[in-house]
């Protein structure tokens, strides 16, 4: 006596359904934390753009270039003016990467500070002219 089997019971295709949900949950993990640990990186490269690109404002002007305001919230755009004074009018600083730039005086230098946009937590660097990176514990 044969049985012919008309497919996968109901149990069967639930547990290949709660398998799949638990592994795509995992990967929508990892890949939000990609994307965000990327976005830091880029932000700390650009830093380090803005500070090349000071020091060769430096060796045009003999003094360091500063925004108009550090403002990251206000309304002013600190990164476009960065763009067009320090970068040449390249499109380095792209709406992409969430953060936004700004460029202060310091004592005897300059100091470059970042922040992300549009999280309740952001994560806050700061770059100076000696080449020292500080994060907020955001980071």
């Amino acid at each position: 006596m044969t049985t012919r089997s008309s497919g996968f019971t109901l149990i069967e295709l639930l547990v290949v359904v709660a398998i799949l949900g638990i592994i795509s949950a995992i990967g929508i993990v990892s890949y939000n934390g990609y994307v965000g640990a990327s976005k830091k990186k880029s932000a700390e490269n650009i830093m380090m753009q803005i500070s090349l690109a000071q020091s060769e404002y430096y060796s045009d002007n003999d003094n360091y270039f500063f925004t108009k305001t550090c403002s990251i919230t206000g309304k002013s755009d600190p990164s476009n003016e960065i763009e067009k004074e320090l970068l040449g009018g390249a499109d380095v600083i792209v709406e992409k990467v969430g953060y936004e730039f700004c460029v202060e005086a310091f004592s005897d230098g300059y100091k470059i500070k970042t922040e992300e946009q549009e999280t309740s937590k952001p994560c806050i660097m700061t770059y100076t002219h000696k080449s020292v990176l500080d994060k907020n514990s955001n980071c």
